[in-house]
């Protein structure tokens, strides 16, 4: 099988992307244009492998997605390429409609394209894979769960940008019969993170003895996912997923973020003691402009109609996690020091003048 992966350098696609090509039978063009969150670094393990192919492209770049669909010939195409930072949204929109928006609908022609010209089995089993978020729901009240069916109801300029995208590709299975398939996955934290997410910034700031910033009350809920459980996610749902359906992966491991940092400083006093208790450095902060109260994911069908499990609860996920931070400062200690430094983000305009 012959998959083209999208946004394959950044954080959830190199988790795909290693776990494809150590599956038999299976090559893997990887599409990435290299932006400051991806990072060839994330793929040292695979890079030499032979069913193993990189090509630096941008998705917005027609003639390029053609050409690649043209040249590599896939039975499959997995479409994690985005803009993906809810705080960098809200101060700077534009790659996030350039990105998320357009370049979907560029691939999809493309993809649309390539398949109208499959015959047989070939063009019956081509599929196109949205991966997508559970942010396009909006926020959920203390009780229930986001089902495939629940109305989507972004809050920031991300989540608006991945909405639209999950239409877009909806409707060109419904006007073109492109086979599509749309996964909508909760908070995901690994290694390999880039460290403006909550988990790799936290683990980074208690290591050096810097504060905590916690959003409002740190009361916001989040339902979190182990990247490797959501790679194997994937790689099902596109496999056997039903064309024109839409997929919830979720790691049934509801948290407040106050809960996150709290845990993230047990295991560092465990496993860093120096500056021990971490909890100290703990500091509340404004609240970001439209922060959703709480997502939670039903992932039943992927769960009944697919076989799927979460193989990791967030306990032994996030020592894993923090455990490999602490043994790859060789890979997270550039990206401190050359491309981001910790500082906040998603501050409004006038929010940043009136602190200067």
């Amino acid at each position: 099988m012959k998959i083209i992966v999208t946004g394959g350098a950044g954080f959830i696609g190199s988790a795909l992307c290693r776990y494809l090509v150590n599956e038999e039978n299976v090559q893997v063009l990887n599409i990435d244009k290299l932006t400051y969150a991806a990072n060839l670094h994330s793929l040292d393990s695979i890079a030499d492998k032979p069913n193993y192919h990189f090509l630096k492209a941008d998705i917005c770049d027609r003639a390029a997605m053609y050409q690649a669909f043209a040249d590599f010939q896939p039975d499959a195409i997995m479409h994690l390429a985005a803009e993906s930072h809810v705080d960098r949204s809200i101060t700077g929109s534009d790659e996030f409609i350039h990105t998320n928006i357009n370049g979907t609908q560029i691939l999809l022609e493309a993809a649309r394209t390539y398949w109208n010209g499959l015959e047989g089995k070939a063009h019956e089993d081509f599929r196109f894979l949205q991966v997508s978020t559970d942010e396009v729901y909006g926020s959920l009240g203390k009780d229930g769960l986001f089902h495939e069916t629940t109305a989507y109801d972004p809050s920031s300029p991300y989540s608006a940008s991945k909405a639209a995208a999950d239409h877009l590709v909806m409707a060109w299975n419904r006007t073109y019969g492109l086979p599509v398939v749309i996964s909508n996955c909760s908070n995901n934290y690994g290694p390999y993170q880039f460290p403006e997410k909550l988990i790799p910034l936290m683990f980074h700031n208690t290591l050096k003895g810097k504060p905590l910033p916690v959003y409002g009350t740190g009361a916001n809920v989040r339902d979190w996912l182990y990247v490797d459980d959501h790679a194997r996610a994937l790689f099902l749902i596109m496999q056997k997923g039903r064309p024109g359906e839409k997929y919830n992966v979720g790691g049934h491991n509801e948290k407040t973020n106050l809960e996150v940092v709290n845990e993230i400083c047990r295991i560092m006093d465990r496993l860093h003691p120096e500056g021990a208790p971490h909890e100290r450095l703990i500091s509340f902060v404004a609240d970001r402009p439209g922060h959703d109260q709480r997502y939670a994911i039903d992932a039943t069908r992927l769960e009944q109609e697919l076989g799927w499990q979460a193989r990791e609860n967030f306990s032994t996920g996030l020592e894993k996690t923090i455990r490999w931070y602490l043994d790859n400062e060789q890979w997270w200690g550039p990206l401190i020091s050359d491309v981001y430094e910790g500082e906040r983000l998603g501050l409004l305009v006038d929010e940043e003048t009136d602190k200067k």
